[in-house]
């Protein structure tokens, strides 16, 4: 047998784990963990979340209609956990996790300034799926904690040790492996300078 058969699931892994920050005052800010989000145009550039509708940030977002993806490291993995299995309805999740909530550029909810990279979302439209309902949003702004930058400006998200999520465990991120392109890209000749006869 080549292959054993599952049921129909969501088998697409490893999936990042972001940390979802929401609410448009100090009073109803909450972070939730989210495995369900990506990219899904460049231009403009959009993305999603998916949440089911009990969950306490749902109800936030489809009324504020904006959210802030922040992305996780190594440092923020046991307060990323946290945040996807205790609610927001029981507890300030920012007190309990020692997370700092800081003002972004456009929306109101919340950044944690302890994420690399903050991205600012105003949502187009909501879509129904079933179990979940989908956030369709237009970014429109990014952060990123300068202390990942180099001489050249360049950002270097290696360097905060991302972390993903797979069949219900977080990873660290491994070695690098090969830059887009690599398998196409012509290898470059030595070249060799010639030296004068004496």
């Amino acid at each position: 047998m080549d292959r054993i058969h599952f049921k129909p699931g969501t088998m697409i892994y490893p999936v990042p784990a972001v940390m979802v920050t929401c609410g448009d005052n100090q009073e109803n800010f909450n972070i939730i963990t989210i495995a369900w989000t990506g990219t899904v145009s460049t231009d403009p550039p959009m993305t999603y979340v998916s949440i089911r509708k009990s969950r306490h940030s749902h109800e936030i977002i489809k009324n504020s209609r904006e959210f802030v993806i922040n992305l996780t490291t190594e440092n923020t993995l046991k307060a990323t956990d946290f945040s996807g299995v205790k609610s927001g309805r029981d507890i300030n999740k920012f007190s309990s996790t020692g997370l700092t909530p800081i003002k972004g550029q456009i929306v109101s909810a919340p950044l944690i300034k302890e994420c690399p990279v903050n991205i600012e979302c105003k949502v187009k439209q909501i879509i129904e799926l079933g179990s979940h309902d989908m956030f369709l949003a237009e970014v429109v702004a990014v952060n990123v904690d300068p202390v990942y930058m180099d001489e050249n400006n360049k950002f270097h998200l290696e360097k905060s040790k991302p972390i993903a999520y797979s069949h219900g465990t977080y990873y660290s991120l491994g070695k690098a492996l090969g830059k887009f392109g690599f398998s196409v890209m012509k290898k470059k000749r030595k070249t060799y300078k010639k030296q004068a006869i004496k």
